[in-house]
């Protein structure tokens, strides 16, 4: 198993490069995950860090992680807020028609003892909202950056089907396959009085081996007030 490498580090903070494979909390069935190695994480500190949201078991990249309770509520109040910037890279199953656009569909949790539970579009479920746009294309897929407003469970993985009308590369809920290929490319959170706190975890290398680049995406102060509502990032898995 790959071990988190540190992007970003001060007195409340901690960016770790989650790889995929890797769980943030124990799963059910028991077994490794990033709770196994908050020990060797809090560099100094007396107190174990711990992660302010979630990502999905496949999905790599930045996990913000406080170092400390008052530092957590803080960044959490910050993401119920809408104020914390993240953009995602994720490769679809196929090339669409549009280079960009935004989604606006409400998710709500279905159930089903032949398929097991999937986030599917509802008008009476939560509101998600996601932007996004192509960025390269390479032998029928392309390479496309999200940028969520709010931070639903499966959010960009069920609005690349639902809102594209093409599943992430490999989902095995939403498409085909067995690793679903999305990335938390970058994250930013702005701080009164202090820099923000902000990093960017480069490509995979399975993205790579795909014939793509890191595309480096440009990070922005979010404004004061968000565009919609709350994420719910209690319940956030991208």
């Amino acid at each position: 198993m790959e071990v988190p490498v540190t992007l970003f580090i001060d007195g409340e903070a901690l960016v770790v490069d989650k790889p995929a494979g890797l769980d943030v909390d124990t799963p059910k069935r028991g077994g490794f995950s990033l709770v196994s190695m908050l020990g060797a994480l809090r560099f100094g500190f007396k107190r174990e860090p711990s992660a302010v949201h979630r990502l999905d078991r496949d999905t790599s990249g930045c996990l913000l992680l406080a170092r400390h309770p008052k530092a957590h509520a803080r960044f959490a109040k910050a993401f119920e807020d809408g104020l914390v910037e993240k953009v995602y890279l994720g490769i679809l199953d196929g090339v669409p028609e549009q280079r960009e656009g935004t989604i606006e569909l409400s998710l709500a949790k279905q159930s089903s003892k032949e398929r097991g539970w999937r986030m599917i579009a509802a008008k009476a479920g939560k509101t998600a909202v996601t932007h996004w746009r192509v960025v390269a294309e390479e032998h029928g897929k392309a390479l496309v950056e999200f940028r969520p407003e709010t931070g639903r469970t499966h959010q960009l993985r069920a609005h690349a089907l639902y809102g594209i009308g093409i599943p992430l590369m490999g989902d095995p809920v939403y498409g085909t396959g067995e690793q679903t290929l999305l990335h938390a490319s970058a994250i930013r959170l702005q701080r009164d009085g202090k820099d923000p706190v902000e990093a960017h975890a480069p490509l995979p290398k399975i993205f790579l081996s795909h014939g793509f680049s890191d595309p480096q995406p440009a990070l922005h102060p979010v404004p004061d007030t968000p565009k919609a509502a709350p994420a719910d990032e209690a319940d956030a898995r991208s």
